[in-house]
């Protein structure tokens, strides 16, 4: 199986050229970034995308509604379709292979969210993008346990699936038996590859013996998307399509610090860049 793996550009800090440069050097074979991310605030979007094809580099753009990853309360349905619509209508101009979606609110009631969800569905088709839509926390996804049913009013959901914050919201971990797992297998498009713990969304360090367990249910998970990945190219009788991940270990709390001196007890470039490695290594050999 071919895989693409993204280098994230969550709490980079340098310019959009040191970025493709730091992902080509790292041998990673595109970027994942923020629409709002500052490497684009430097340029026009046009010209991000001639540099990106410049240095055949791929894309994934994230998008983000409500104000913030933690939505604002009083950014109600009609805000955060607004929101969508306008982003999703930016995005052409980046030509990114694929687009994530952080939105909707878990505080949200189901009159709402089935207010939301056939809009915002049809906003994503209608954009003519691979959109997908992230299993975040303070988010609709946000509770594995209602997927199931979520699928079920919505079969034409499409996922990014990130198991690390449902680790903390289920406390304990995912792994492939539990029925929200089998159920969005098929809907998964994209996979952010963090690893996370039943007491937060990311261990110190994946390769740990003592997150052993941690890692080897993720990786567990992974491999039913990939599977099912696999068998959904088949299934069109197409060139298969690579399977995307994106190592997003990342800091803002995700990353532990020493107490009294905030340092930091791990280094995020070598542990995303060891992680894609990995990745290739453990999902790439399948078939």
């Amino acid at each position: 199986m071919e895989l693409l793996l993204f280098h994230s550009l969550w709490g980079f800090e340098g310019d959009l050229q040191a970025a493709l440069a730091r992902a080509r050097s790292r041998g990673f074979d595109g970027l994942e970034l923020n629409l709002r991310h500052p490497v684009l605030l430097e340029c026009p979007l046009g010209e991000a995308a001639d540099q990106l094809r410049q240095a055949d580099l791929a894309l994934v753009v994230e998008l983000v509604t409500g104000g913030d990853y933690v939505p604002d309360l009083a950014a109600g349905v009609d805000d955060q379709l607004a929101e969508l619509e306008q982003q999703l209508e930016v995005c052409p101009s980046l030509a990114p292979l694929k687009v994530t979606v952080i939105t909707g609110s878990d505080s949200w009631s189901w009159g709402e969210q089935e207010q939301f969800w056939p809009r915002a569905i049809a906003l994503a088709e209608a954009s003519g993008l691979a959109v997908s839509f992230e299993t975040h926390r303070s988010r609709s996804l946000a509770n594995p346990w209602a997927m199931v049913d979520w699928l079920a009013a919505f079969p034409s959901l499409r996922l990014t699936a990130d198991l690390s914050h449902w680790c903390v919201v289920a406390e304990r971990l995912m792994t492939p038996e539990l029925a929200p797992i089998q159920a969005m297998a098929a809907h998964v498009d994209h996979i952010h590859a963090r690893v996370g713990h039943a007491q937060g969304p990311q261990v110190n360090h994946p390769f740990a013996p003592e997150h052993q367990q941690a890692l080897a249910a993720h990786l567990a998970c992974w491999q039913v998307f990939a599977q099912h990945h696999t068998n959904r190219q088949r299934d069109r009788q197409s060139t298969p399509a690579p399977l995307t991940l994106t190592p997003e270990f990342g800091p803002d709390g995700y990353l532990q610090t020493l107490p009294f001196t905030n340092q930091p007890v791990a280094d995020l470039l070598e542990i995303n860049t060891s992680m894609a490695t990995w990745l290739r290594q453990e999902l790439g050999s399948g078939s």
